[in-house]
């Protein structure tokens, strides 16, 4: 057996999602210009503990929150872009973008960081499909069905449950997601609006960060006959390095932010920058609950067990979260969780699919099924008012 990190170089490992983008927004807002070509210890990511840890492909998420209005999130959807654009400007003998599986494999064989869009929610859309597929020309890799609201076409893991899963939009809106190669990504749908995705894909979905309910019982890990679906349809589940997502007592401590989230919405209903203030000062004033390395590997091993090992992968969610496991403090900490698995009895052969092949034959799955789908049909034209009157 090789080296840990050689293989992860091999393999190659991809991220499913990353939030240092909008970790670099809020920074500027408050004044910091963070430069993440040198070292940003205030921080989970920076280029050179990417490289130490031997990422390869990383999937950066261009969130923006999902309570905006549809012409904001849209407009900072594309400064998000933007922002990712510009950072492979500056760093272009260290990051590439990658539009396709094949970008990421040449991109990480020569030494450097594919870089792709992940888009976090379809609030990020203003429910037009024509935005959506500007995004796929920019090369968007996935799209999020929701963030933490519901859209007006989906329903949200810790949302209002409006719709009952998907609307006939919503459906639409997987349709064009295949027709355009991108994968459909369920982390924050509701487990209907899972279940009805993946019977209506043509492609494979992923999960860019979620894990598994069983061992943690939060609304936003996927229960076990969603994993079994996903095995079946060849899904990637991605295992999140979220200490509340881990678990019972990550599990206590999601559930009471959630209360107090509810609370400060009926004490400040039209002012989401006090609700926003008041839950960074709460979550300041409360430990994180207790995970570590181990805990992510239990889940990638039930994910494994229910799922199968081709359903495997990570996606970390670092510099989206305010605290991370024992073990997993950065971006350089990806060897020491394959050398967990390792220890757990996986073979290199299963660790490649876990870090990195898995997420990549779901890849090629999709822009298979995306170029069969342009020939056989235009653009869809639907519109919410529509499908959804």
């Amino acid at each position: 057996m090789g080296a840990v990190p050689d293989l992860l170089r091999q393999a190659p490992l991809i991220d499913g999602h990353n939030d240092l983008l909008w970790a670099l927004r809020e920074a500027r807002a408050k004044g910091d210009v963070l430069d993440p070509a040198g070292p940003c210890p205030q921080l989970h990511t920076d280029l050179p503990r990417l490289e130490a840890g031997a990422v390869g492909g990383q999937f950066w998420s261009v969130f923006v929150p999902s309570d905006l209005p549809a012409d904001q999130a849209v407009t900072q959807t594309f400064e998000q872009i933007d922002a990712l654009f510009e950072l492979i400007r500056r760093n272009p003998e260290r990051l590439e973008l990658a539009r396709t599986s094949g970008d990421v494999e040449r991109v990480a064989a020569a030494g450097k960081i594919a870089s792709m869009l992940g888009v976090e929610g379809g609030h990020a859309i203003g429910s037009s499909l024509g935005t959506l597929r500007i995004l796929a020309s920019f090369g968007a890799g996935y799209l999020t069905l929701t963030h933490n609201d519901d859209t007006a076409w989906a329903d949200s893991a810790t949302g209002e449950l409006t719709h009952g899963g998907l609307t006939r939009f919503g459906e639409e809106v997987i349709r064009e997601l295949n027709r355009c190669g991108m994968l459909v990504d369920l982390s924050h749908t509701s487990d209907d609006t899972m279940r009805s995705a993946i019977a209506v894909s043509d492609a494979p979905v992923v999960f860019s960060h979620s894990n598994a309910r069983s061992l943690c019982d939060v609304p936003r890990n996927v229960p076990d006959d969603v994993l079994e679906l996903a095995g079946r349809s060849g899904a990637v589940i991605q295992a999140t390095f979220v200490p509340w997502f881990l678990t019972p007592e990550g599990a206590e401590a999601n559930a009471a932010g959630w209360d107090e989230l509810r609370r400060l919405r009926e004490e400040f209903p039209d002012d989401r920058e006090a609700v926003s203030k008041a839950m960074d000062a709460w979550f300041a004033s409360q430990p994180a609950p207790p995970s570590s390395l181990s805990d992510v590997a239990d889940h990638i091993d039930h994910i494994r067990e229910v799922a199968g090992i081709g359903a495997t992968g990570v996606g970390s969610d670092f510099d989206g979260v305010e605290a991370v496991p024992d073990g997993l403090e950065d971006v350089s900490r990806y060897p020491a969780l394959f050398e967990e698995l390792r220890d757990r009895g996986y073979s290199d052969e299963d660790l490649g699919k876990v870090a990195g092949r898995s997420v990549l034959r779901v890849m090629r799955e999709a822009e298979r099924v995306g170029s069969r789908l342009r020939t056989e049909r235009p653009p869809s034209t639907a519109t919410i008012e529509q499908l959804d009157a």
